[in-house]
């Protein structure tokens, strides 16, 4: 059995994202593209992940098979392209071996409090989930 992880960074920073696409796709909707030849933005972002935070991935993917399973990334948005994970934390959901989902938001809120009762300067930066198989 494997446990093959997909770290998905949803980056919660909507605007900047779409102040992103609208500069790659134009000025708006339902215009042109850029033709080919135009130089395009370098958009790639890197996501630095720590040991600690690996590791407590690959633990929890690991002991939710057969089933998926998700948690909240802890970190810090560097700049505009880079996410630095530190932490992460497990969350309780209802899954299947093919799809997860977030079923208690008030232990989200709960762990978000006392995240900001520690004094800890790290901020939710994304979401995680396994494939299990």
């Amino acid at each position: 059995e494997s446990v093959f992880f997909v770290v998905l960074h949803h980056l919660l920073r909507t605007r900047k994202v779409m102040d992103r696409l609208l500069r790659l796709g134009g000025a708006g909707v339902g215009q042109a593209p850029p033709p080919s030849d135009s130089p395009v933005m370098d958009t790639a972002e890197q996501v630095y992940i720590s040991s600690l935070a690996l590791l407590k991935m690959l633990k929890h993917g690991r002991a939710g098979v057969p089933m998926e399973v998700m948690g909240l990334m802890l970190g810090e948005f560097v700049d505009d392209y880079t996410v630095r994970v530190i932490d992460v934390f497990a969350m309780p959901q209802s899954g299947t071996g093919v799809s997860v989902e977030a079923v208690d938001p008030v232990f989200q809120t709960k762990m978000l409090d006392m995240l900001k009762q520690t004094g800890r300067p790290e901020m939710v930066v994304g979401w995680y989930h396994s494939h299990p198989g």
